[in-house]
């Protein structure tokens, strides 16, 4: 079953697309390619990367806490889409999704680690990791992993619109709670830029075909 496939293989394939994206972030070719997308060096979240250890508060680990798995989840989405997706714009899309998220991950993963806190590691069972907001259950990614052609689009197109709801809601929390400068600045920069992105979602279901 393909499913099974994700659940064993996408731990090791997260670790390495967030190395990838880092190693291509700086490279925007594609960034103009799909109107609402401008993902360019996240230059918030590079001059935050190293913030004073005593600095921050519960909301700030909270939200680096949560967001880890909930940007690896998007990564995963958006490596399904490599494989599954026929639209040339859901891949674009996909590929501009996992170039800004892999190093947000990198930056909140070192935070996390310079506040004396655990980083969170990939663990798809991890049935609280699925009650973040707009986080796909087992069963949904199960059936996106098995979904082709247009039906998987559509579908990878709604649920991204639903988890980067999530997300935006995660990072006003942030915004509203936080106290360290830098987490505070990378979550107003993830709600702009996803708000943005559901947008180009939202023109790119326009145009896919009914199922």
């Amino acid at each position: 079953m393909r499913h099974h496939l994700w659940r064993t293989a996408a731990p090791t394939a997260l670790l390495v697309l967030a190395g990838l994206a880092l190693a291509g972030c700086g490279d925007n070719s594609d960034s103009g390619t799909m109107p609402g997308m401008d993902h360019g060096a996240p230059s918030s979240t590079q001059s935050s990367s190293a913030p004073a250890a005593g600095d921050f508060n519960d909301a700030d680990v909270t939200f680096a806490t949560q967001m880890i798995p909930h940007h690896q989840q998007a990564v995963q989405m958006a490596n399904m889409a490599d494989y599954n997706a026929s639209a040339p714009a859901v891949k674009k899309l996909a590929k501009a999704i996992r170039a800004a998220q892999g190093p947000e991950i990198k930056t909140l993963s070192a935070w996390l680690t310079s506040w004396g806190k655990p980083v969170p590691t990939p663990s798809h069972g991890d049935h609280s990791a699925h009650e973040m907001p707009g986080m796909l259950s087992e069963d949904e990614l199960s059936d996106l992993g098995n979904a082709s052609g247009s039906t998987f689009d559509r579908l990878w197109a709604q649920q991204m619109i639903k988890h980067h709801q999530g997300a935006i809601g995660m990072a006003k929390a942030e915004q509203t709670g936080g106290r360290n400068a830098g987490a505070v600045d990378l979550a107003r920069k993830i709600a702009t830029d996803q708000a943005r992105e559901i947008a180009a979602l939202q023109r790119l279901l326009a145009r896919l075909p009914a199922d």
